[in-house]
C-alpha cells in the first residue's frame, strides 16, 4: 500500500516540467477550486492548514509528533500521557499549553469522546479510558481532533498551523488564507492560498486549463476523462470507501432483510458503469492491499440468496439517500434497481427530503494505511463503537466478520482521491488519506 502511495505521489511531482524541479521559491498565491466547503471535515483542505493536532500521520501510517513532542501509554493502554511542545503560539499570540488543548478537545466531542476523561497535568495532557486505546496517537492525528481556540478571526477559531484565516467565505465563494510567519513548523513557501468554492468540476477544469486555477478536484468517476484531456493528475491509492449504512428500526430491524440487501447489490455494475472501473470492488472494510484477507468476504451478487433471506416478506417502501454529488445519486438509483430485483420497494430520496432514511449511501475516508487504526477510523465514522484491540490478521478478520455479519454497514467499493495540478505548482504530495499537503507547496513563478 505504501509503495503504491509513494508511486502515486511521485507521478504528480515528476510529471511537472523540468524547469519546475528547481529550488523552491517563496511567495505567490495558490488558487484552489472545490465543489464543497474546504473548512468542512473530514478532509477539509483549509482546516488542516490552519489547525494542527497533537500528532500527525506519517507516510507509513504511524503517528508522528506535532503539538505533542512525545507520548507514552500506561496501564495496558488505559492511560496515556502526551507532553505538549513548548514555545508554540496560536495565530493570535496565545501560548499553547495543556489547559487550552484540553479545552479544545472537550469542546470537540464532550461526552462523546472515545476516552473517558482528559486532564491537564503540568505540561502534559492525560487521557484515561475504561477500555484500552492502543491507537490513540493515530486517532489524535485525525481531522476531528485538530486543536483550536475561539477567537474573533473570520472562522471564529485560530490554530497553530502554517496558514491563518484572512477572510471568511465571501459572497463570491472565496476563502483566503495567509502565511503564518511565526508558525512553529517554519514559514510556508506560499504567501497565501485562495479557495474558490461551489465550483462545478467542469468549471474547475476550464479554469485550470486557462491558468486561473492551480489545483482542482478530479472525482474518481471522471479520472479516465481527465487523463483523456491530458490533465496533470496526482492520485492516491483507494482511500475512499463507498458503503451502505442501514437503519436498525422499522422493517430493517429484521436482520434477514438487511442481509438480503447485502446480497442484492451489484457492486460490479456500480464499479463498471458509474465509477468507470476506478478503484476496487470490496465487501471488506479495509482494502485488500492492507490485509490480504479481503477475498474471504464475497463481493458477488446473489439474487437467489437475497430472495431466500427475504423469505417472501415484502417490507414497506424503503427510502434510500446518498451523500455527495451526482455520481453518488446515480449510484443510489442503480442500487434501488438492484433491490427492486430482490423484491424490495425502494424510493430514492431527493435533496432536502425530511422523511426517515432507511438506507444511506455514504463515503468513508480511510485515515491510516495501517490496518488497525485504519479499521478503527472507518468504525468511528460509521458510529460503530467497536474497539480494535488485536492487530494480527486473524484478530482483524474476526472483528470485521462480526461487524459485517450484522449488516448494519455494507461495504461496496474503494475509490481513489485525485486532483489535477497546474504547471507552476511544485512539490505537491498527498497525505495517507489522500488530501493534498499544501503547506509544502511552492510556485515556480513566485517572485
Amino acid at each position: 500500500m505504501l509503495r503504491l502511495f509513494v508511486i502515486s505521489c511521485l507521478v504528480g511531482v515528476l510529471a511537472l516540467p523540468a524547469a519546475a524541479r528547481t529550488r523552491p521559491h517563496y511567495g505567490g498565491t495558490l488558487h484552489v477550486e472545490t465543489e464543497g466547503d474546504p473548512w468542512q471535515r473530514p478532509g477539509g483542505l483549509a482546516r488542516r492548514l490552519v489547525l494542527n493536532g497533537l500528532t500527525t500521520m506519517g507516510p507509513d501510517g504511524s503517528a508522528r509528533p506535532a503539538l505533542a513532542v512525545e507520548w507514552k501509554s500506561e496501564n495496558d493502554d488505559h492511560r496515556w500521557q502526551f507532553r505538549i511542545r513548548p514555545g508554540v503560539h496560536f495565530q493570535n499570540g496565545t501560548a499553547l499549553n495543556s489547559s487550552n488543548v484540553v479545552a479544545s478537545l472537550v469542546a470537540i466531542c464532550g461526552a462523546g469522546c472515545p476516552w473517558s476523561a482528559v486532564h491537564a497535568v503540568g505540561s502534559t495532557v492525560v487521557f484515561t479510558s475504561e477500555s484500552p486505546l492502543p491507537n490513540l496517537p493515530e486517532l489524535l492525528a485525525g481531522d476531528v481532533y485538530l486543536i483550536g481556540i475561539p477567537s474573533d478571526s473570520p472562522q471564529g477559531i485560530v490554530g497553530t498551523g502554517p496558514f491563518q484565516s484572512a477572510t471568511g467565505l465571501t459572497a463570491e465563494g472565496t476563502l483566503r488564507l495567509t502565511a503564518n510567519d511565526n508558525c512553529w513548523q517554519g514559514r510556508p513557501f506560499l504567501d497565501s492560498i485562495e479557495f474558490h468554492v461551489q465550483r462545478s468540476i467542469r468549471e474547475q477544469w476550464l479554469n485550470l486549463t486557462a491558468g486561473r486555477a492551480d489545483l482542482v478536484e478530479v472525482p474518481a468517476e471522471q479520472l479516465r476523462q481527465a487523463h483523456d484531456q491530458r490533465l496533470n493528475i496526482v492520485t492516491s491509492p483507494p482511500v475512499t470507501l463507498l458503503a451502505l449504512t442501514l437503519s436498525d428500526t422499522g422493517a430493517l430491524s429484521n436482520p434477514n432483510l438487511r442481509a438480503s440487501i447485502a446480497f442484492a447489490v451489484d457492486r460490479s455494475a456500480l464499479s463498471n458503469v458509474i465509477f468507470q472501473r476506478q478503484g476496487e470492488i470490496t465487501a471488506s472494510f479495509l482494502p485488500a492491499e492492507l490485509t490480504g484477507y479481503a477475498f474471504l468476504f464475497s463481493a458477488d451478487r446473489d439474487l437467489n440468496k437475497a430472495h431466500e433471506l427475504r423469505g417472501g416478506v415484502t417490507p414497506p417502501t424503503l427510502l434510500l439517500g446518498s451523500e455527495g454529488g451526482s455520481a453518488m445519486q446515480l449510484a443510489a438509483q442503480r442500487i434501488a434497481l438492484n433491490l427492486h430485483d430482490a423484491g424490495f420497494n425502494v424510493q430514492v430520496a431527493t435533496a432536502g427530503t425530511p422523511q426517515h432514511i432507511d438506507i444511506t449511501l455514504r463515503r468513508f475516508i480511510l485515515e491510516s494505511n495501517r490496518p488497525q487504526p485504519g479499521l478503527e477510523s472507518i468504525f468511528r465514522a460509521a458510529d460503530l463503537a467497536i474497539p480494535v484491540l488485536d492487530q494480527t490478521p486473524a484478530g482483524l478478520y474476526k472483528v470485521e466478520r462480526g461487524v459485517l455479519d450484522a449488516h448494519m454497514v455494507i461495504p461496496l467499493l474503494y475509490v481513489p482521491r485525485a486532483y489535477a495540478v497546474g504547471g507552476r505548482v511544485r512539490d505537491l504530495l498527498l497525505s495517507p488519506d489522500g488530501v493534498p499537503e499544501l503547506a509544502g507547496v511552492s510556485l515556480e513563478d513566485a517572485p
